[in-house]
């Protein structure tokens, strides 16, 4: 196993330039250094360190391990502050990760309620879901919304629950979005560029069915894995886009919009995945009992 004892002090000989300097900077002896730094290029089996005038420099091999030193000692003292923070509790940590295809603009809406928390710091991590899955189940993540339940894994032991069911809307530039075209809806559709969410969201074929069924064969324009990026290229004029009344109430945010039509046959399904530990976190279980209070209203 690599001893980062012995990649701190070549870490700080690089830094410097010199044994010596790094030798007082430590206040050890040259000669322990130097052994130290010998033992590390040993386990490498490489040379880091060359002679340069007075000093040393790196060689190309010694630039690879001075880069990745670099980085593991400044990850140190992130982790120096963070247990810091930690330990006064002044800074209360969320880790979201949010899949692939969700409505961004929903999972806004349903982390609202914590955003007034004192001292949050909200850290949003977007991937697919299997991978979202194995960081949660590492502790990587507090929760997941994704727009599907955790699949049963004994292995993870992650437990996930249905936090909103929201109902369908078109919106669209207000230069497309004239009153003859809203009293078409849904057939007006035809006529109109569309902006769609890509494959990756489970609402994608649920649309697909449902243009079939309607009889419309949309004129898509553009698609999209992020509902914000939707609603902000509709605006610019570009077409017309579906999203959940949930994630509708953040569409006011961009100017330009207006509502085409309601879509009350699909909905968008949003589930909160946590595991063991994460249910015990106090933001998981705000998030969690808001939407209790939203279905028993």
């Amino acid at each position: 196993m690599l001893n980062y004892r012995h990649l701190y002090y070549f870490w700080m000989v690089a830094k410097e330039g010199d044994f010596a300097r790094a030798a007082d900077r430590l206040e050890m002896a040259v000669q322990t250094i130097s052994a130290q730094v010998r033992d590390l290029e040993k386990y490498l089996g490489h040379q880091l360190l060359k002679p340069s005038g007075r000093g040393v420099a790196l060689t190309e091999a010694g630039q690879a391990a001075y880069g990745r030193a670099e980085e593991i000692f400044q990850l140190g003292q992130c982790i120096a502050d963070e247990v810091r923070e930690a330990a006064s509790a002044q800074v209360a940590r969320l880790s979201v990760g949010l899949s692939d295809g969700i409505s961004k603009l929903a999972a806004h809406a349903l982390l609202e309620q914590v955003l007034a928390t004192p001292h949050l710091r909200l850290v949003c991590h977007e991937g697919e879901f299997d991978e979202l899955l194995s960081e949660l189940a590492l502790h990587q993540l507090d929760v997941v919304l994704a727009g599907q339940a955790a699949p049963r894994n004994p292995n993870q032991r992650l437990s996930s629950e249905r936090i909103a069911r929201s109902a369908l809307q078109w919106y669209g530039p207000a230069s497309l979005v004239k009153k003859s075209v809203r009293d078409r809806f849904p057939q007006s559709l035809q006529d109109l560029p569309v902006l769609l969410p890509t494959a990756h969201s489970p609402l994608r074929s649920t649309l697909d069915t449902w243009f079939q069924e309607i009889g419309v064969r949309p004129r898509v324009v553009g698609e999209f894995e992020d509902s914000a990026l939707l609603a902000v290229f509709s605006a610019r004029g570009l077409g017309a886009f579906p999203v959940s009344q949930l994630g509708a109430q953040d569409v006011g945010l961009v100017r330009g919009l207006r509502l085409l039509g309601d879509c009350p046959d699909i909905s968008e399904e949003v589930h909160a995945i946590w595991s063991r530990r994460g249910q015990h976190h106090p933001l998981v279980r705000q998030i969690l009992a808001a939407s209790h209070r939203a279905d028993a209203v």
